[in-house]
């Protein structure tokens, strides 16, 4: 009993530390003074295109990993191929790297002495230092969670009922759309939720390919360094709340809704 009692509470007392402690910093900072600063810092022309690009990047990354990671996850568990220990090997491999490092073998890519920079800078097409680099950034860091959430729930799904279903005459896409998808939604809402937070946060490889200009391929990270350097930090405390209340806003909607669905 006290074994348990003291396993608890070093657990309890780790996640309040490392977790929740500069967390609950970051907001009484932030509303310290009022809610003028934390207005004004918000409503900026620059703060609110920050928020834009930020938004936009996500948009279009949280839907393409989410597909890709399904694909891959039903890939490496479902099929039997040259190279799926290598495919498996590299979904993780942005959870490896630095993000710094992605950015800059972007921005060497990119470039236009780059591999591909050259072909699209002969074509009028901008990559480095404006959206389409964020975007790619953004894509890059996030490859990995939708997958890694998928995979180890198919594999204790199995492919049984795939294979009743196939028996009857069922083709791949309606064994999909009607056995395996819903099979497998609470893993891919899952992987979607660390997606959008990873895409939300990203900072590092942003950072190297953005160019960081404000009011054109500024981020919302990008913005609080901005604050932060420009000695405003009740702006970054406020893009830093909105930021952590968006993930908890998201994470609290899963936990309330999780549980109606499966006893409905």
């Amino acid at each position: 009993m006290l074994r348990r009692l003291g396993l608890r509470v070093v657990a309890l007392g780790y996640l309040l530390v490392i977790l929740l402690a500069p967390l609950a910093v970051i907001f009484y900072r932030t509303f310290e003074h009022g809610l003028e600063p934390v207005w004004a810092a918000l409503s900026d022309p620059l703060t609110i295109h920050a928020f834009e690009v930020t938004l936009i990047a996500t948009a279009i990354a949280v839907p393409l990993n989410t597909v890709f990671g399904v694909l891959c996850a039903l890939a490496i568990v479902r099929r039997r191929f040259r190279g799926k220990g290598l495919l498996n090997a590299f979904i993780d491999l942005p959870l490896a790297l630095s993000p710094v490092v992605v950015g800059l073998a972007l921005y060497l890519l990119y470039d236009r002495t780059g591999w591909f920079g050259g072909w699209f800078t002969e074509h009028g097409i901008q990559v480095l230092f404006a959206l389409p680099a964020i975007v790619l950034a953004t894509i890059f860091v996030s490859v990995p969670f939708v997958a890694r959430e998928v995979i180890p729930t198919l594999r204790e799904l199995g492919s049984e009922q795939e294979q009743a279903a196939a028996t009857l005459g069922a083709t791949r896409w309606q064994r999909f759309w009607r056995i395996t998808l819903p099979s497998i939604r609470w893993a891919v809402i899952y992987g979607v939720v660390l997606t959008t937070a990873r895409c939300l946060g990203e900072y590092g490889a942003v950072a190297v390919v953005s160019g960081r200009v404000q009011g054109k391929t500024e981020t919302a990270t990008l913005r609080v360094e901005d604050y932060v350097v420009n000695f405003q930090t009740s702006g970054a405390y406020a893009i830093a709340v909105v930021l952590a209340a968006i993930a908890v806003v998201v994470l609290v909607l899963m936990t309330l809704i999780k549980p109606q669905e499966e006893t409905a």
